[in-house]
C-alpha cells in the first residue's frame, strides 16, 4: 500500500505563493505517476497537474498554467506543487494521488489508486 500525506496548505492573500508537499510511504515512489487535484465547495473535483514517473513529463490544467509547477524528488518520496500568483478561485482542498498508469493529458479522469487526505488552501484578502 502506498500512503500519501499532503501538507503546506494555508490562508494566503491574492498574489502570494504556497508550496504543497505530498509525502509518500509504504512503497517506493519511483514507479508511481502522481497527480494533484482540488475540490472547492459545491464544485466537482478538478485535475490540477500531474507528473510522470518515467521521464518527469508534466501536464497542467489551463487554469493554472504558468502559475503552478509540479516536481518530484524520489529520493525524498515527495511530490511538490509550487503555486504562485494565487487567486481566490484557487481556494479548495488539494489532494495528491498516485497510480502506476500514466494518463497523460487525461489525468483528470484517471482512476488513481491511492489518495491523500487533502490540505486546505484558502486565498482571500
Amino acid at each position: 500500500q502506498l500512503q500519501l500525506v499532503e501538507s503546506g496548505g494555508g490562508l494566503v492573500q491574492p498574489g502570494e505563493s504556497l508550496r504543497l508537499s505530498c509525502i509518500t510511504s509504504g512503497l517506493s515512489l519511483d514507479s508511481y505517476n502522481v497527480g494533484w487535484f482540488r475540490q472547492a465547495p459545491g464544485k466537482e473535483r478538478e485535475g490540477v497537474s500531474c507528473i510522470s514517473s518515467f521521464n518527469g513529463a508534466t501536464h497542467y490544467a489551463d487554469s493554472v498554467k504558468g502559475r503552478f509547477t509540479i516536481s518530484r524528488d524520489n529520493a525524498k518520496n515527495t511530490v511538490y506543487l509550487q503555486m504562485n500568483n494565487l487567486k481566490p478561485e484557487d481556494t479548495a482542498v488539494y489532494y495528491c494521488a498516485a497510480d502506476l498508469v500514466w494518463y497523460g493529458h487525461r489525468f483528470d479522469r484517471g482512476p488513481f489508486d491511492y489518495w491523500g487526505q487533502g490540505t486546505q488552501v484558502t486565498v482571500s484578502s
